[in-house]
């Protein structure tokens, strides 16, 4: 099933429900190494084409940049958002992150979500807590990130 939609509120979503998300995104330098320098990870395998030729002849296996995990766990999560964020109010948690595959320039990733639970907001009458797992593949459909996700959405007014 995919939503796709902005009118996606807390009682729009059911327990166990699996959604494609509709957008796919192409993994492009830009979105790599900007965000890699910006969050001060200093790793070159992110930014240095020469130290990853030199590296894959010595037997890491690759011998391009490696997409940093953050940019992946981003991208995945921002696929999800128009289908899963659009009222939402806050968000309340992000864990079990797995990365389980390396990302290049030029992956495109897909995103995945399930309804793993729901309830009540204990602080707020116009909202519940929705429980998401995500999951993001390659276009090879190979898993590349799992985690879940809570979030606290808005009710329709009635």
């Amino acid at each position: 099933m995919s939503l796709t939609g902005i009118d996606n509120w807390f009682e729009d979503f059911a327990v166990g429900d699996v959604y494609q998300h509709a957008r796919g995104k192409t993994v492009t330098e830009q979105d790599n190494v900007g965000i890699t320098l910006q969050v001060l990870n200093t790793a070159e395998g992110h930014f240095n084409d020469d130290l990853m030729k030199k590296a894959g002849v010595g037997g890491r296996g690759w011998t391009e940049r490696v997409v940093f995990g953050g940019v992946t766990i981003a991208i995945v999560i921002g696929l999800t958002m128009q289908d899963t964020g659009e009222n939402a109010f806050a968000e309340l948690m992000l864990d079990k992150i797995r990365l389980k595959r390396l990302i290049f320039h030029g992956d495109t990733l897909y995103a995945f979500t399930e309804v793993l639970n729901k309830s009540a907001s204990a602080d707020r009458a116009d909202a519940g807590v929705v429980h998401f797992r995500h999951w993001g593949v390659n276009q090879k459909d190979q898993t590349v990130f799992e985690g879940e996700r809570k979030v606290l959405i808005r009710r329709r007014i009635r």
